[in-house]
């Protein structure tokens, strides 16, 4: 869910708002900063735009968007969002050219979102606007008033507008991005040893171990004749995951919530 509202709206409604996830990496800041400029353009003609990642495989962890026509601006229609694939359409999506990584970040104007919102979702778009009208200042931080805010069922921009609007489009977005919501893919953009291992924590003995993701402070954790597993230690749970199902911790996470 996106809440519309902050000081900056009030002194300018037309206000461009760039919407990032905090669990992002970028290698190549300058090549994003000139993705967001071009999505800057777009957005400042009412269009809300949204970031493809230019896939290097055919991921299955993905969501992805496909996006069609000629590039204007450094833009392209938006078509439509697909779900996580299965590998043979990740393969079909990769070899079209025509689909990127949906990478949950977005550009527009506050008054074309909150206009689209209002269209689409008007439930939504009411009680966050009330929710805004109602809310206490401290200082430098604003409080949402909690009953509306409370009455407000959740939902991702993508359900709420993007997927309905007809003023969406695709910047394509080349600057080594990575996702790093998973413990795979922190593995990725960590440091290994010299057996592939990343080993976060002080107590942690490896013998035959490699190309794993080992973390804990807590206690010693050893292992042996292992291979690209995860291993995470915390205070309450213990996870031992093969790599390649890491993905699948929601579900572990669901089973643990029913309990």
């Amino acid at each position: 869910m996106f809440i519309t509202g902050s000081d900056t709206m009030k002194q300018d409604k037309d206000a461009v708002v760039v919407v990032l996830p905090s669990d992002h990496v970028i290698a190549d800041v300058k090549a994003f900063q000139n993705t967001v400029k071009a999505a800057a353009v777009n957005a400042e003609k009412g269009c809300l735009v949204t970031f493809g990642i230019v896939p290097t495989f055919p991921a299955t962890g993905y969501g992805y968007v496909k996006a069609v026509g000629s590039e204007t601006d450094g833009a392209y229609t938006l078509e439509k969002f697909v779900e996580k694939p299965c590998l043979e359409k990740a393969q079909e999506y990769l070899a079209s050219g025509e689909y990127a990584w949906n990478s949950g970040m977005f550009v527009f104007k506050a008054s074309s979102f909150l206009e689209e919102l209002k269209t689409h979702n008007p439930e939504m778009a009411n009680l966050s606007i009330e929710a805004f009208e109602k809310a206490s200042v401290e200082t430098d931080f604003i409080r949402l008033d909690k009953e509306s805010f409370g009455k407000i069922k959740g939902d991702s921009i993508d359900y709420a507008v993007m997927e309905k609007t007809s003023k969406g489009k695709v910047v394509k977005l080349n600057a080594g991005w990575d996702d790093v919501g998973s413990w795979s893919a922190l593995y990725d953009i960590s440091k290994k040893d010299e057996n592939q291992n990343v080993i976060k924590g002080d107590d942690v003995i490896t013998l035959d171990t490699t190309s794993s993701y080992i973390r804990g402070d807590k206690r010693t954790i050893a292992t042996i004749g292992l291979d690209d597993v995860v291993i995470v230690d915390s205070d309450d749970a213990l996870l031992v995951a093969a790599k390649g199902k890491i993905q699948d911790v929601k579900k572990v996470a669901e089973e643990i919530k029913k309990r």
